[in-house]
Formats: structure tokens, sequence, C-alpha cells
């Protein structure tokens, strides 16, 4: 495994806006490349990217605009719908944006003029994130700062909600059992539902607050990873509730985590813009410190790529990606 020092992106591509979210789409949609979407202070935008270390024809990154759906409001989360295909006669894009009017909006276009958008409301303070079960592209998850985790129905609204003790920060679906929903709380404490029973079946307590980031393995889905105060912190289950690893990473406290979809041991994380950079780190569960380190100006949002060992931040005006070698 190679050791990467602190360096410059990979790649940047140049954006209208500044960047709030960013989200790689997680799931097979058949696309040449892969789907990404990311906001700006008003609009969401599509685009498809290739890597030429995934087609030599490529010189660095082919970056293509797909869409642009004008919202007039603030995103603060985005989540890619298992619907969305891109190798069909009639292309279908499906994402759910959470906006700063404390809705939910699900977008649906063809890419070919028709578009389509339903507003979910019940929330009653800033959305945090959101979710699609990735086995039923109908159902979505929402959690904020209203001290609740929603779970939504496209065309049928509400269908739960579930009390929190804290403001909801991060929300995740298990990648093979529908039933099953995490919810991270900021206060620390990580719960895991039963949609039949509507009852938590698990809970993991952090030794860190504030937590505000939190993620669920697709890789090993006994793991759960999360940051809180300057720390990451690793959850082995069925183990202890308490974590089985942390390590300080950001010494202007740590934003977000996010598990890699190629490898079971690899993560990154960002802190909070410190003189106007935000640091990403990227870490390997059997290695003492970070494989890569790099700097952001101002970055927003983190996302890794479906198949690949690349990860993109959202910053002013520019998106940038990392490759890492494992």
């Amino acid at each position: 495994m190679k050791q990467d020092s602190t360096r410059k992106a990979s790649y940047s591509v140049d954006c209208k806006d500044f960047i709030h979210v960013v989200e790689f789409n997680p799931f097979e949609s058949g696309e040449e490349g892969t789907l990404l979407a990311f906001a700006g202070s008003n609009s969401v935008t599509v685009a498809s990217c290739k890597f030429q270390e995934e087609d030599s024809s490529v010189n660095g990154i082919a970056f293509q605009t797909l869409d642009v759906f004008n919202l007039g409001v603030r995103v603060d989360a985005i989540a890619w719908s298992p619907e969305t295909r891109c190798n069909a006669l009639s292309p279908l894009i499906r994402f759910c944006a959470a906006v700063s009017d404390k809705s939910l909006q699900v977008f649906t276009s063809d890419l070919m003029g028709k578009e389509d958008c339903e507003a979910y409301e019940g929330h009653t303070s800033n959305i945090n994130d959101v979710v699609f079960c990735s086995s039923d592209g109908s159902t979505f998850a929402s959690v904020s700062d209203d001290h609740t985790c929603r779970v939504w129905m496209l065309d049928k609204g509400e269908m739960a909600k579930f009390i929190l003790q804290s403001p909801g920060m991060s929300v995740a679906w298990h990648p093979e059992e529908a039933s099953k929903l995490m919810v991270a709380e900021k206060k620390g404490a990580i719960r895991f539902y039963d949609l039949m029973t509507q009852q938590a079946v698990l809970s993991l307590e952090s030794t860190q607050s504030p937590l505000m980031s939190a993620d669920w393995s697709l890789k090993n889905t006994l793991r759960v990873g999360a940051v809180a105060g300057n720390d990451w912190i690793i959850w082995e289950m069925p183990h202890s509730s308490y974590p089985q690893s942390h390590k300080p990473a950001h010494p202007d406290k740590a934003r977000v985590f996010r598990w890699s979809k190629f490898s079971e041991n690899v993560f990154a994380t960002t802190g909070y813009p410190g003189k106007m950079n935000t640091q990403l780190q990227i870490h390997h569960l059997k290695h003492p410190q970070p494989i890569l380190i790099g700097s952001v100006p101002v970055g927003n949002g983190l996302s890794w790529h479906r198949t690949l060992p690349v990860c993109v931040v959202g910053g002013n005006c520019k998106l940038f990606f990392w490759f890492t070698e494992i």
C-alpha cells in the first residue's frame, strides 16, 4: 500500500457557484461514466463524469452537464434514487433534495425537457440528511434539527416518525435489509430501527460530542463510523456499544465521515474550514496515519465514487477529485 503525502486534488472542475453538497450516484444505472449531483446556492446540477483511470481514451476527466434544476433556495442534502437509469429508451433521473425551507423536494427528469417535482413537508427545522432505500425506490428517510427521523413514500407522504433525543445528523439504510435504518444524533447516540415494529433494536454510544456525521459501511455492515469532536470513531458490531477504535483527526473539529465503496477498511473525513481551507483526510484502518491529506478552499460535501478509489469535495466554484492508491 502506498502512503500519499499532502497533495493537491487529482482533478478539478469549474462550477458557477459555491458548492454546498455533492453526491456521486451510489447505484448502478447503466450510464457512460458515473452520475454526480451537486448543489449551489439555488440549484442542483446533474452531470456525468468519467476518469482516465477507468477509460484510457479519457484525458484526465470527462465531465458533462446533463441537467440543471433551479430551486431558488439552498440545498443541504441530496439522495439518489435507485430507480435512476440512463441506459433505457426512456432515461430517468430521480433524486431527493433537502432544502433550506425545511421541505424535501423529489425531482424526476427524462433528460429531454420533461421534469417533475414533488414536495414533502413535515419537518419544522433544518434537514441534515436524506437517503433512499436501496432496495425500494419509493421509500426515503430524513433527519432534522427538529429531533425527528421521518420515513416517506413517494406519492403518499410521511409513513413513520421517530422522536430523537437531539438533532438528527445522519441517516443510512441497511444495503440488504429494507427494514433496518440507522439514525445518528448530535449528542452521540446512534440507533438502529426496525421499520416493521418501528422500534429501536440496537444503539451505539460515542465517547465524544458533538457527533456531526455517521456512515454505515456497505462493504461490511457490521461497521459504523462517525466523526465527533476532533475524532473519527469506529464501531464493530455486535461488540460493545462503545467504540472499538478512535483517533484525533482534525484540530478544528471534524465535519463529515464517509466509508469508501471499494474497501471496507478505507474511509474519508473532512474538518471545518480553518484559515480559509478545509482539510480532507483519507484513512486506512490498518495504517496508523492518513494515507492521503488534501486541502480544499472552503470545502463542503464529501462523496465516494461507486467503484473507484476516488472521492469528491465541493468548493468555491469548483469540484475537487482525489484518487488514492490502496
